[in-house]
């Protein structure tokens, strides 16, 4: 069994799109999934990429997923990278794909010179918080994710 990743490209789009909705699915929330698959390549191929993908692979095949951005620490003064998504088909998991995938994104932060590498998890998908902490990954007790969107974020926008 040979794992490899590599990053994604345009040719990609259908894939990418495909894993969101399956992450969607096993995370519980397919009904949030709304995005355009035409202005989602825009996003992530266009002029102006707002994140990056790369891609799992197991054998040559597709199994996996990574999409992340670059956020920054003003406490560092460095960038990190925040990891927005990650799958692994569930016939890969175990494979060793989740932790090549987080893997190369840690070499990714050493080489591009971040402070951290960092993520969400949902508090009952208790199998990704074990795997995590053994990778070494550490819960933020003491912070709490805030958001505004929908008609929140218009009406803050116009205030």
């Amino acid at each position: 069994m040979t794992l490899s990743i590599r990053p994604a490209t345009p040719a990609d789009l259908p894939l990418i799109a495909q894993f969101i909705r399956d992450l969607a699915e096993y995370e519980k929330l397919s009904h949030e999934v709304r995005f355009d698959e035409a202005r989602l390549g825009e996003n992530l191929f266009g002029a102006r990429p707002y994140a990056e993908v790369v891609i799992g692979e197991i054998d040559g095949a597709a199994q996996g997923f990574a999409l992340f951005f670059h956020n920054f620490s003003t406490f560092e003064g460095r960038p990190g990278l925040y990891l927005e998504d990650l799958f692994v088909r569930p016939e890969a998991r175990g494979s060793g794909l989740g932790k090549a995938l987080l893997a190369h994104l840690a070499q990714l932060c050493v080489a591009r010179d971040c402070a951290r590498l960092e993520w969400s998890v949902l508090d009952w998908n208790a199998p990704s918080i074990g795997f995590y902490q053994s990778l070494g990954a550490k819960l933020m007790d003491e912070w709490t994710v805030m958001r505004v969107d929908g008609d929140a974020l218009t009406k803050l926008a116009s205030s």
